[in-house]
């Protein structure tokens, strides 16, 4: 029976693979405490996470970086390139076009479609801009693994609809609105206003904390 992994351990494991792959060449073994102080949680969280996934480290040596990217990569489905269509070509779309992040980690934008006659037919990193009509078709060519939607609130779920009706299981929606897929298919949510707002609250908590902690000292008899 397979070991069901918490929904936080995931989302650590992209945290420790990033620190792994900013370890040089020479480095052979790594820490619980080196992973822990690398993503913000302690090295008996990062132990407990790595166990989910079946590491084994070694006492007073630490787990081999090999094998560990290894396993997390597989964990994470990413032990082979994925391919992923991105739906909307204005100011984020373009961004998301451009990053080259996702290919240094195994995500491949191979088309992009948007129905702005004024981005149709233009090209963002090389790749040409396809008019949405296009989807279905192309996905029936080529299938993709992950369907990226940058469109405005109100499109986003016709496009969620289109993108699983051609098969596509994956959907990262950065439309800030909520979206239905079928119960195959998974969809994440980045919100980048409620980021900030959470963010925000945050920054707010640790000033009154301050101001408080201020305060007191000044009460404190000399």
């Amino acid at each position: 029976m397979t070991r069901r992994i918490p929904r936080a351990t995931v989302a650590r494991l992209p945290a420790y693979l990033r620190y792994l792959d900013s370890l040089g060449p020479g480095r052979q073994t790594v820490q619980s405490s080196d992973l822990a102080s690398a993503s913000g949680v302690n090295a008996a969280k990062v132990r407990k996470d790595l166990s989910y996934i079946g590491a084994a480290g070694v006492r007073g040596v630490g787990y081999d970086v090999e094998e560990l990217r290894a396993l997390i990569l597989r964990k994470l489905g990413l032990s082979t390139d994925l391919t992923v269509v991105l739906v909307g070509a204005g100011n984020l779309g373009s961004a998301l076009a451009r990053y080259k992040g996702f290919d240094n980690r195994g995500f491949h934008i191979v088309s992009v479609y948007d129905i702005d006659p004024k981005r149709v037919g233009k090209r963002i990193a090389g790749i040409e801009i396809r008019h949405l009509d296009h989807l279905e078709e192309d996905l029936r060519r080529t299938s993709a693994d992950i369907g990226i939607i940058a469109t405005p609130a109100s499109e986003a779920q016709g496009v969620a609809d289109r993108l699983t009706g051609a098969g596509v299981p994956g959907i990262l929606n950065f439309a800030p609105t909520v979206i239905n897929v079928p119960a195959w298919a998974t969809v994440r949510q980045v919100d980048l206003a409620t980021e900030l707002q959470i963010l925000a609250f945050y920054l707010r908590t640790r000033r009154e904390a301050g101001t408080a902690q201020a305060r007191a000292q000044k009460r404190r008899p000399g």
